[in-house]
C-alpha cells in the first residue's frame, strides 16, 4: 500500500458522523450552517487571494518542509482546500465542514468530511498545516479550538487563520455619531493571537490588512480592492446577504423581531454604498 493510500484511508477511518451534525438549524426562514448560496464563500476566497498577492497563505513554511497532511477547517465550498491540493500534489488535503456543499470532482489528493471541529477530534494521525478561513461567529469556544489545533499538529507544524473584524472602522470620523449604538462588537479576531499563544503556539505573527467597504479610496490599489469589495464580496456577503449576517444576531442576542431587523437593515444597505463614509474592515 502506498503512503498516499494509507493517508487517505486514515482520513476515511475517522469516527462516524453523528446524524445531529447533518440537521441544520432553521430560524426566521433562514437555514444556518447550510450555506444556501456558496458564492459568498468563494468571493471571500478570491478577495483574500487578491489581498495576499495570489498566495493561499502567509505562513513562512520552509520549502524543504514536507506537508504530508493538511486540513482546511470550516472549508465551506472547499475552494481553498482544492487550490492548495492543486498547488501541492505531494500533500493529502482534508476539508472539514458542517455542510456537505463541496464539489464532486476533486484533485486526487483532496477529500472532504462532514464533521464538527468543536467536538473532540478522532483522527489517528496529526497534521503539518492547519488552515481556518473566515470562521468568525462559527465557533462557540475559540480557546478550545486552538488547543485542539495545537494537539492535532505534529511538532514543527503550522497553523494560519484568516478572518476579519466585522466592525467597520474609519480614520477620519466619517461615520454617523450613532454608529457606536449598534450593539456589542463581535471582536473575537482581536483575541486570536493571545489565545493561540495561551494554547502553546510559538512565534505567532499577526498581519493586518484593510478592505474598504466600497470604492472610496484614492489610492489606485486600495480603490480597486474597494471596487471588488463593493461589487462582489461586500455586496454578496453583507448587502445582498446582510439579512443572514444580522438576523440571528439581532433576534437571538437583542430580542428583536424579524420585521424590526428588516426595517433597520434598509439604512444599513444605503450606508454601505455611501462613498462619503470611508469605512474599512480589518482583515
Amino acid at each position: 500500500m502506498t503512503d498516499n493510500l494509507a493517508i487517505e484511508e486514515e482520513f476515511i477511518s475517522t469516527a462516524s458522523i453523528s446524524s445531529s451534525i447533518l440537521k441544520y438549524r432553521e430560524e426566521n426562514g433562514r437555514t444556518y450552517h447550510a450555506y444556501k448560496d456558496g458564492r459568498k464563500l468563494d468571493l471571500q476566497h478570491h478577495m483574500m487571494a487578491m489581498t495576499l498577492g495570489g498566495k493561499l497563505y502567509l505562513a513562512p513554511i520552509p520549502k524543504e518542509q514536507k506537508l504530508h497532511r493538511v486540513a482546511d477547517l470550516g472549508t465551506g465550498t472547499g475552494i481553498w482546500a482544492i487550490d492548495f491540493a492543486d498547488e501541492h500534489p505531494e500533500s493529502q488535503v482534508l476539508g472539514v465542514d458542517l455542510s456537505p456543499i463541496q464539489p464532486a470532482f476533486l484533485p486526487p489528493n483532496c477529500t472532504f468530511e462532514v464533521d464538527d471541529i468543536e467536538e473532540p477530534w478522532t483522527y489517528k494521525f496529526k497534521f503539518e498545516f492547519l488552515h481556518l478561513g473566515f470562521m468568525l461567529g462559527s465557533l462557540s469556544d475559540w480557546p478550545k479550538c486552538f488547543r485542539q489545533c495545537y494537539e492535532g499538529l505534529n511538532p514543527g507544524g503550522w497553523i494560519e487563520i484568516q478572518d476579519f473584524n466585522p466592525l467597520i472602522q474609519d480614520n477620519d470620523n466619517s461615520f454617523p455619531p450613532n454608529y457606536t449604538k449598534l450593539g456589542q462588537p463581535l471582536d473575537s479576531p482581536t483575541w486570536y493571537k493571545q489565545q493561540m499563544e495561551e494554547a502553546g503556539f510559538l512565534n505567532v505573527i499577526e498581519t493586518k490588512f484593510k478592505w474598504p467597504q466600497n470604492r472610496w479610496p484614492k489610492d489606485p490599489k486600495m480603490r480597486e480592492l474597494g471596487k471588488a469589495s463593493h461589487r462582489s464580496w461586500m455586496y454578496e456577503n453583507f448587502s445582498g446577504g446582510v439579512q443572514g449576517l444580522s438576523m440571528a444576531l439581532f433576534t437571538r442576542g437583542l430580542g428583536w423581531s424579524a420585521q424590526e431587523v428588516e426595517t433597520f437593515l434598509v439604512d444599513v444597505r444605503k450606508d454601505m454604498k455611501d462613498t462619503k463614509i470611508h469605512g474599512y474592515y480589518t482583515i
